[in-house]
């Protein structure tokens, strides 16, 4: 193949509302409200500027029955097509799916709740109330959060990909079983050469099922960018991608940058301008932060990780990995391999060293804190002052 052909996508058709993904349909662009769901005023302003700037899915976290009813009102507002990330509270898709067009569960996170209950019958359960409202779904497939069975049925030390292709393998038989064909799939990481690896893996298995791409944690610009562009340029050229999500760590008021992006990461591909290189070669440090979304406890978050990135300037040459994450869900996990990582709590911030936790510090302390933890593995004084 030509660097610079686009081969077709041959992938079945998924139907989100008035939206039709896959079997040569336009690439969808989407993006996920960052502000909390309860809060109307600042939710409903996110989604319009979200709509302004051509967003074709919005998401939306829904964690309690306050969140449910948030969205019922939301609903009344707006037309867009809305998606809702169920987590780990899988139980309230019969409450939400008369609101929304697409419903997202991860594999990982169904174990939380009523583990008494198998995973088929709670994947069951959303496909049964997805249908009833002619939702479209997808298995949303994360390495921070895998499945914790099929990550022991792999055993320790095995390739995340593997476990993650077991965990999805899982569900396309739980969907077989119930014959439900509109849904999508997304394998992620924060890793774009494990993107790539995973995806092209997943598409050659089953190129009926459309998918869905992003590299997770991208990170701040302009690295966030570049890692995403990296892994979209590989796959959509191949004829791999069926809607695409750009996770920037971005304030709330310029989260339209995940939508202006990914559109122009498309663009190029479609008239031939490949901008990035073939593998993604991490060298020196290497920020890794998770998008700013509404699971995120304390909208501090963002900027703590500006000022790691300040924080670190001196330290480009250093092979060191930050993860500054978020909120619960994915903090845990996807801080476990980082050198030093930080998962942020509405009023503290665990910080850790691979999986190590060094303990709980408030917003003020923790950057003091790292600032003696990156002294003390360098063994350099040039660092930038916390302060």
């Amino acid at each position: 193949m030509n660097s610079k052909e686009v081969l077709a996508r041959q992938t079945r058709t998924v139907t989100i509302g008035d939206l039709k993904i896959g079997a040569g349909h336009k690439i969808a662009v989407q993006s996920m409200c960052a502000t909390r769901t309860q809060d109307l005023e600042a939710t409903e302003r996110q989604i319009q500027l979200l709509e302004k700037h051509g967003a074709d899915v919005i998401r939306i976290a829904v964690d309690s029955k306050k969140d449910v009813e948030a969205l019922g009102v939301l609903r009344k507002n707006t037309n867009a097509r809305l998606v809702v990330d169920l987590q780990e509270s899988y139980r309230l898709v019969e409450k939400v799916t008369p609101f929304v067009q697409k419903i997202r569960y991860n594999p990982g996170h169904l174990h939380h709740h009523q583990k008494n209950v198998p995973v088929f019958d709670k994947v069951k359960f959303i496909v049964e109330h997805a249908g009833q409202h002619s939702c479209a779904v997808r298995i949303g497939v994360n390495f921070g959060s895998l499945d914790p069975a099929s990550r022991e049925a792999e055993g320790k030390g095995v390739d995340p990909k593997e476990v993650a292709l077991r965990s999805v393998e899982q569900h396309l038989e739980f969907m077989d079983k119930l014959d439900f064909k509109n849904f999508v799939v997304s394998l992620k990481s924060s890793n774009p050469n494990d993107v790539i690896d995973i995806n092209e893996i997943f598409a050659e298995r089953y190129p009926e099922i459309p998918l869905h791409l992003g590299v997770t944690e991208a990170g701040m610009l302009p690295m966030g960018e570049i890692k995403t562009r990296i892994a979209f340029e590989n796959l959509i050229r191949r004829g791999i991608g069926d809607t695409i999500r750009v996770s920037l760590t971005l304030p709330f008021d310029e989260k339209y940058q995940e939508i202006i992006i990914g559109r122009k990461i498309l663009s190029d591909i479609a008239e031939g301008r490949f901008r990035s290189v073939p593998r993604f070669e991490q060298e020196g440090l290497n920020i890794i932060s998770c998008p700013s979304c509404s699971r995120v406890e304390n909208e501090a978050f963002i900027e703590l990780a500006e000022k790691v990135k300040e924080l670190t300037t001196s330290l480009q040459d250093e092979n060191i990995t930050i993860a500054v994450m978020g909120c619960r869900v994915n903090g845990p996990g996807e801080t476990d391999d980082a050198d030093l990582g930080l998962w942020c709590a509405p009023n503290h911030v665990n910080l850790k060293k691979k999986s190590k936790l060094l303990g709980a510090f408030s917003y003020d302390e923790i950057l003091p804190r790292i600032l003696a933890e990156l002294k003390e593995m360098t063994g350099r004084d040039d660092i930038l002052d916390a302060a």
